[in-house]
């Protein structure tokens, strides 16, 4: 039976992957298993933001020094850029193995890991139905590489989607087609946005029939519960990672999910610990953080500028973007409960969770226990 691993690593800066390097010298990561690497960046996280190429490229050049270059180019390098506050650059490994025996407890599912590259995707298609369509379709077979056939399953869906640049936007004008926006920053939420409703489709959280192009970035009645998306200008595609339970799967990780209904929302992530054995009345002990692998959110300025009653001025300043405003937030709303900052908070939640909201996915060690 697989088996799947989860290794949270730390970074010194955008192109340090020594610690990956170490972890594969070591025989801790077996680079033959590796699925998919989610790193925090310290980078802005719009569109200048070339700490995610940096990580990128370090990234596939360590795995090509150890992998064949077809094995090397599978594995989805998920960067997200912007670490404001107190969040600290790491990177999290994903990993399939095979188990060797080993028990994870009681017998039940466990976690469970799958991935899929899209082909590129058409300018004139981002930020419309077309990417709703082609994520929809790459989370299908995400699904099918991890072994999970019910969508119910599934807790957490990442996505990796492109943006729009000025000579995107010029070879688009050049071949007579529009595109869903000129404006390069734009063009960022518009992806996550339509990546977002893609994972929702997929998931069986929205009809297909219900979405249309003006839904996208502006309908906020339609979101996924477990989808985070996060666009950089390192791709022309998507790269899905998908994780969820399985009984097919053995191991002692297990995942569950939670939903913010906004920015300072902790205690559905506390219901979510608490599902995973690390009940808590305040901040996790420091036996549960050992126990804690990893945490996977979203985090976005609720659009009405609003926040339980007061305002707030996220979308107002003019020299920071509100994803930056809202990832330092949301990171130590986060980092307060679960007693570290080395979590992985992505910006920029359009259609992930609910307006001002987003999801949280832990993932957790029951062997530690």
């Amino acid at each position: 039976m697989p088996i799947a691993k989860v290794h949270r690593v730390a970074a010194n800066a955008p192109d340090d992957v020594s610690g990956i390097e170490a972890a594969i010298a070591s025989g801790r990561i077996n680079a033959k298993g590796v699925i998919a690497v989610l790193g925090k960046t310290e980078g802005n996280g719009l569109v200048n933001d070339f700490s995610r190429g940096l990580a990128t490229a370090s990234l596939a050049a360590l795995f090509r020094r150890h992998l064949p270059g077809d094995a090397a180019e599978r594995i989805c390098l998920v960067m997200s850029g912007g670490t404001e506050g107190g969040m600290a650059p790491h990177w999290t490994v994903f990993e399939r193995s095979v188990s060797q025996g080993v028990d994870n407890g009681d017998g039940g599912p466990a976690m469970a890991i799958g991935r899929a590259h899209t082909f590129a995707l058409p300018f004139e298609d981002l930020g419309r139905v077309g990417q709703v369509e082609q994520v929809a379709a790459g989370v299908r077979n995400a699904m099918m590489d991890a072994g999970i056939v019910d969508p119910n399953d599934v807790h957490f869906v990442q996505i990796k989607c492109p943006l729009l640049t000025a000579q995107r936007i010029a070879e688009a004008d050049g071949r007579g087609v529009s595109v869903a926006t000129r404006d390069t920053l734009k063009s960022m939420g518009l992806s996550r946005a339509a990546s977002a409703l893609g994972a929702a489709v997929a998931l069986g959280e929205i009809d297909a029939a219900a979405i249309r192009d003006a839904d996208i970035g502006t309908n906020w009645d339609l979101w996924s519960g477990r989808a985070s998306a996060s666009a950089g200008i390192e791709l022309l595609n998507h790269e899905i990672v998908v994780l969820g339970m399985s009984a097919a799967w053995s191991g002692p990780l297990a995942i569950d999910h939670a939903v913010m209904c906004d920015a300072i929302d902790i205690e559905p992530v506390r219901a979510a610990l608490a599902r995973l054995g690390l009940a808590t009345p305040g901040q996790l002990c420091e036996a549960d953080r050992r126990r804690l692998i990893a945490v996977l959110g979203k985090a976005e300025a609720s659009h009405d500028g609003i926040l339980r009653g007061n305002r707030h001025t996220m979308l107002d300043d003019s020299d920071i973007s509100s994803t930056r405003h809202a990832r330092a937030f949301v990171g130590g709303a986060l980092a307060g409960l679960i007693g570290h900052a080395e979590i992985y908070v992505s910006g920029g939640a359009e259609h992930q969770g609910p307006d001002g909201g987003g999801p949280v996915a832990l993932i957790v060690d029951r062997s530690l226990a």
